[in-house]
C-alpha cells in the first residue's frame, strides 16, 4: 500500500536544535587502545541524577500494557469459491462463497467467520455430507454451528447465500473509507464519469463483500466467478480460466489462483477498461487504463518488465506469481494496493506521456510489485508487524532508483524519507513493531514505512550487500506463502552472517526513536579528536544505541583513511592519530545512519567536502551551509555548484543567486532554461528569467514551447513569453488549449486571465476538473481574477461552480482548497467596493456576508482534516 517546484528540503539531517546544558561531571568509564585508534567513553552524570535516584520512585503499574495479539486460528481456510452478481442501482452484492475449511490444530464445531454487513440467505455443509447448518450472526461476527466436531485431519466445505451492501464506518489518513467494495457512477448519473466497481481489503475489509477470515495470518487459495454486463472488463488475482456469454447479455468470468495468500489481498475490478498485454518471461503481464490512455499505458507503467527482471535477479526467486496485472481506476481512497498478481492505482497514476516526463511513477511502481514478494508471498503475521511488509516495499524504492538513475538520485529520495519520519515523531514515538497501536489503521505511518525501509538500509550497511540479498533469499524461501514476525527476519540474517543481530533488531525494530548526536572534533599534537554525543531525550526516545560508523579522514584530497568505530555510549570521544590536521573529517561517510545530527564544520572543511567526499548528501550538506556565509570562496562554491552532476544539488545551488546583484548572467540562465537534462532545473530557470525580466529571452521561449518534451517546462517559457510578448503567447496558449497538463493549463489561465477577455471563461469552465497539484491555486486564482471583469451575475455564477467544486468530497484536495481560495477572492473584491462604491455599499455588504457564510460552510462540510486547517491558515473562514 503505497501512501508526492522545486524545494529546498527540511535540513534536519545536518541541523537540529540542541538544549544548552549545565556544565556536569563526567566519569571515565574506558579507555583502550586499538592500532592507532584510541576510545575513551566518559558518560555524563547530571548533579540531580545523583539525588533524584533515592528519592524517586516510578509508578507502579498496576494493569499489563495494551498489547495486540496476533488472531489466534482455530480453523484454516483452505480454498474460498465466490460466485458474484451485483445490483448497481443499490450498490449490492449477491453472493455465493464456497468455503473448504479444517481445524488448524485444536478440534471444533464452530466456524466463526467475518462478514461485515450482511443479509444471510442460507448457510449449508456441502462436504462431507449435505446438510443446513444452524448460526448466529451478530457484530459482524458469522458463528455456524458444524454438524459435528471436526480434527484437524479432516475437512468441510460450507456454502453461504448472501447479499452484502457495504457501507464505510470511516477511514484513516492512508486509507479514507474502509468500505471494502465501491460502485462507482453505479446509475450512470455522471455522463462523464465510467461506471466501475472495484475493491479495497487492507486492513480486514474484503469482508464486506465476501464472508472469510479475514486476517493477515490466514492463507486461502481462490476462485472467482463474476457475472456482469458483456461491456464490461474484470480483472480478479490469478489467471482467468474462461469468460462465457450468457443469453441475458451477461458474460461470467472465471478467475482462478491456485497458491496461498491472505483474504486481504483479494480484489476484484470492474469497467470499461483498455487492456494493454505485455509479458515477461513467459508471464502474462498486463496494464488495464480508461480507453483514452490506451496509447499511454507503457510510460503509466514503464519500466514494469524491467523492475520484475531487477527484484527476481537481486532476490535470487523469481516473481512467484502467475502474472502481473495493474489497473486504474476512479476515486480510488488510497495510493495503490498490491493485490496477489493484480495492484489497483489510483487514477491519479494515469496521466500522457509528455506528463510523465517530469514525475513518473516509477517509485509506485516498484512499490507495489515488491510487495509481491514482500507482504504477498510472506505476510506480516499482525497489523504491530506491519513493517514487514511496509519497511520493505518501501525500501524497493530507493533500490530501483539506485539500479535504475544512480546513487545520487536514491540518498536523495532517502534523504526525503528521513525527513517525513523525522517531522511525524513531532507528534507520536513508537516501536517500529508496535503491538500497543490503538487502532490497527494507525499503523499505516511514517514508521512502517519510511523507518521502516531505513532500518533495512541500515542493516544493508550492516552486513554488507552480499549477506543482505543472500539473507533475503533465504527468509523469503524458508517462508513463502505463510505469516512472518520481525524474528523471522532476524534468525535469516543471523543464520546467513554467523552474527547475533539481537542488538540490531531490539533498538530498531522494538524500541521507539533515533539518536540526535552532536559531534565535534578537534586537532592537537599528531592526535584527532571526535566526540559524539547522543542528546536524544529519554522520556521519548531510546536512551543509547549502538551505532556502528563509518569515519573517513582525509589528509588530503588523495589521502583518505577510513576507521570503523562503534558508538555505543551517551558521550564518546575517539583518537586518531593523524600526521597533520585533516582537511576532513567525514562521520557516517556512507550516510545510512537514521539520525537527527548537529556538527559545525569551517567553510574551508565545507568547500573542501563539496569538492572531495562523494556522496550526494556531503555534496548538499556543504551547499546548504555555506549558502548564508559571506566568504568570497563560498559564493564562488555556490556558482560551482550549479553545475554539480545532480540535478538537485544544482537547482538548490541555483536558488541562491542573488538577484539583486549586478553579476547576475541572463545569458547564463538562458543556457540553462534550454539545455540542462533535468527539465525541474530548467523550469527554475525560466522562472529566474522571469523575475529577471529578461526581455532577449523570447528566442529560446519560443524553441522550448515548440521542442520541449516537458510540459513543466513549456509552461515556465509561456509565462516568461506572456511578459515579453503577450500577442504571441496568447497564440501559443490558443494551439495548446487541447492539453490537460495542470501546470500548462495554469499557465495559459494566466495568459487568459491577463487579456480580460471574457471569451476565454469557457476554457475555465472546460478545465476546471482537470487541473490538479499547486497549478491549481493559480488556476482558480485566475478564474476569479477573469471573471471579476464581468457583472455580478456573472461573477455569481462562478461563486456557485466553485461552491461546488469546494464541497465536492470526490474532488481532488488542491481542487477544493484552491476554488475556496478564490471565493475568498471574491469576498475581498466584494468588500473592496462595498468601500470604493458608497450608492450600492449595503448590495456589497451583504454578498461578503453571504460568502463569509459560504466558506465556513464549505469548513464544516470538509472531511480532509489537514484541509480545515488550511482554511484558517489562509484565513478562508473569517469574518
Amino acid at each position: 500500500m503505497k501512501k508526492y517546484l522545486l524545494l529546498l528540503l527540511t535540513t534536519f539531517y545536518f541541523f537540529s536544535c540542541k538544549t544548552s546544558k549545565d556544565a556536569v561531571p563526567t566519569v571515565t568509564i574506558e579507555e583502550r587502545n586499538l592500532d592507532t585508534l584510541t576510545i575513551s567513553a566518559p558518560r555524563e552524570v547530571a548533579p540531580e541524577e545523583l539525588t533524584e535516584a533515592s528519592n524517586t520512585q516510578a509508578p507502579i503499574p498496576q494493569t499489563l500494557p495494551d498489547y495486540n495479539e496476533s488472531y489466534p486460528l482455530t480453523n484454516d481456510l483452505i480454498h474460498t469459491k465466490l460466485d458474484l452478481k451485483f445490483d448497481w442501482a443499490a450498490e449490492k452484492v449477491i453472493g455465493t462463497a464456497t468455503l473448504t475449511l479444517k481445524p488448524y490444530f485444536y478440534p471444533t464445531q464452530v466456524l466463526q467467520l467475518d462478514a461485515k454487513g450482511f443479509e444471510i440467505s442460507k448457510i449449508q455443509l456441502l462436504q462431507p455430507k449435505n446438510k443446513v447448518l444452524d448460526y448466529t450472526y451478530e457484530n459482524d461476527i458469522l458463528n455456524i454451528q458444524l454438524d459435528k466436531q471436526y480434527t484437524r485431519s479432516e475437512k468441510y466445505q460450507v456454502q453461504i447465500d448472501y447479499i452484502a451492501q457495504p457501507a464505510a464506518t470511516g477511514g484513516s489518513d492512508a486509507i479514507t473509507s474502509n468500505q471494502g467494495l465501491f460502485f462507482i457512477n453505479p446509475r450512470g448519473e455522471q455522463p462523464n464519469k465510467p461506471q466501475q466497481i472495484w475493491t479495497q481489503g487492507e486492513t480486514e475489509w474484503n469482508s464486506r463483500w465476501f464472508p472469510t477470515i479475514d486476517k493477515p495470518n490466514e492463507r486461502t487459495t481462490q476462485e472467482v466467478f463474476v457475472t456482469i454486463e458483456d461491456r464490461f472488463t474484470t480483472l480478479s488475482n490469478g489467471l482467468l480460466v474462461d469468460s462465457k456469454k450468457n443469453n441475458d447479455g451477461t458474460k461470467t468470468d472465471h478467475w482462478k489462483l491456485d497458491q496461498p495468500h491472505a483474504p486481504y489481498l483479494f480484489m476484484l475490478a470492474i469497467g470499461e477498461f483498455a487492456r494493454v498485454e505485455d509479458k515477461w518471461n513467459d508471464i502474462i503481464v498486463d496494464y488495464y487504463v480508461e480507453p483514452e490512455y490506451q496509447e499511454d499505458a507503457r510510460a503509466i507503467f514503464s519500466n514494469t518488465t524491467e523492475m520484475l527482471t531487477f527484484f527476481s535477479d537481486k532476490l535470487g526467486l523469481s516473481y512467484p506469481w502467475p502474472k502481473y496485472s495493474q489497473v486504474v481506476v476512479r476515486d480510488y481512497v488510497s495510493g495503490a494496493m498490491e493485490n496477489t498478481t493484480a495492484v489497483i492505482f489510483g487514477d491519479f497514476v494515469q496521466r500522457k506521456k509528455q506528463d510523465l516526463i517530469d514525475d513518473n511513477n516509477e517509485k509506485i511502481i516498484a512499490h507495489e510489485m515488491f510487495h509481491h514478494w514482500f507482504g504477498d508471498l510472506v505476510t506480516c503475521e499482525s497489523w504491530a508487524n506491519l513493517t514487514m511488509n511496509e519497511g520493505f516495499a518501501n525500501y524497493s524504492e530507493y533500490l530501483w532508483l539506485e539500479h535504475k538513475y544512480g546513487r545520487d538520485e536514491a540518498d536523495y529520495h532517502m534523504f526525503n524519507e528521513w525527513g517525513d519520519y523525522i517531522n511525524s515523531t513531532l507528534s507520536n514515538v513508537h516501536p517500529l513493531i508496535h503491538f500497543g497501536y490503538n487502532d490497527k489503521e494507525d499503523m499505516f505511518d511514517r514508521h512502517s514505512y519510511n523507518k521502516g525501509g531505513a532500518v533495512l538500509h541500515m542493516l544493508r550497511a550492516q552486513v554488507g550487500d552480499d549477506a543482505f540479498w543472500a539473507a533475503l533469499n533465504l527468509y523469503l524461501t524458508e517462508h513463502q506463502y505463510t505469516a512472518v514476525e520481525a524474528h523471522d527476519l532476524r534468525l535469516a540474517f543471523e543464520e546467513v552472517t554467523g552474527q547475533d543481530l539481537n542488538w540490531f533488531f531490539n533498538q530498531w525494530y522494538f524500541d521507539e526513536g533515533h539518536p540526535q548526536l552532536f559531534i565535534t572534533h578537534s586537532y592537537d599534537d599528531g592526535v584527532l579528536s571526535l566526540t559524539v554525543s547522543q542528546d536524544q531525550d529519554p522520556e521519548n526516545m531510546r536512551a543509547i544505541f549502538k551505532l556502528p560508523v563509518a569515519v573517513d579522514i582525509y589528509e588530503s584530497a588523495d589521502k583518505v583513511t577510513r576507521f570503523e568505530i562503534v558508538v555505543d555510549q551517551r558521550k564518546q570521544t575517539f583518537e586518531f592519530e593523524v600526521p597533520s590536521k585533516p582537511k576532513l573529517v567525514n562521520f557516517d561517510a556512507e550516510k545510512v545512519l537514521l539520525a537527527e545530527r548537529q556538527e559545525d564544520k569551517t567553510d574551508e572543511e565545507l568547500l573542501f567536502q563539496y569538492r572531495h567526499a562523494p556522496n550526494f548528501l556531503d555534496r548538499f550538506e556543504a551547499v546548504i551551509k555555506l549558502m548564508n556565509s559571506e566568504s568570497k570562496e563560498a559564493k564562488t562554491l555556490i556558482q560551482e555548484a550549479i553545475n554539480d552532476p545532480f540535478w538537485f544539488i544544482r537547482g538548490t545551488a541555483f536558488q541562491q543567486i542573488d538577484m539583486e546583484s549586478s553579476e547576475i548572467d541572463a545569458a547564463a540562465i538562458r543556457r540553462l532554461a534550454a539545455n540542462d537534462p533535468h527539465s525541474e532545473v530548467r523550469a527554475l530557470a525560466y522562472e529566474y528569467l522571469l523575475e529577471l525580466q529578461d526581455q532577449d529571452a523570447a528566442k529560446i521561449c519560443i524553441q522550448t514551447i515548440e521542442q520541449d518534451s516537458s510540459f513543466v517546462v513549456v509552461a515556465s517559457a509561456l509565462e516568461l513569453l506572456s511578459q515579453i510578448d503577450a500577442a504571441k503567447a496568447l497564440r501559443f496558449a490558443k494551439d495548446l488549449e487541447s492539453e490537460d497538463n495542470s501546470p500548462l493549463i495554469g499557465a495559459i489561465s494566466g495568459i487568459y486571465a491577463q487579456s480580460e477577455n471574457l471569451d476565454y471563461l469557457d476554457y475555465f469552465k472546460q478545465k476546471r476538473n482537470d487541473v490538479n497539484g499547486y497549478a491549481a491555486f493559480s488556476f482558480y486564482d485566475n478564474y476569479f481574477y477573469l471573471a471579476s471583469n464581468g457583472d455580478q451575475k456573472l461573477m455569481l455564477s462562478v461563486i456557485d461552480e466553485l461552491e461546488m467544486i469546494g464541497t465536492n468530497m470526490t474532488q481532488s484536495p488542491w481542487r477544493r482548497i484552491a476554488a475556496a481560495r478564490a471565493i475568498n477572492n471574491f469576498r475581498n473584491f466584494f468588500n473592496e467596493k462595498n468601500e470604493d462604491d458608497s450608492a450600492k455599499a449595503a448590495e456589497w455588504q451583504n454578498l461578503v456576508k453571504e460568502l463569509g457564510e459560504k466558506l465556513k460552510m464549505m469548513k464544516e462540510k470538509e472531511e480532509n482534516s489537514e484541509l480545515k486547517g488550511l482554511y484558517d491558515q489562509l484565513q478562508l473562514s473569517n469574518g
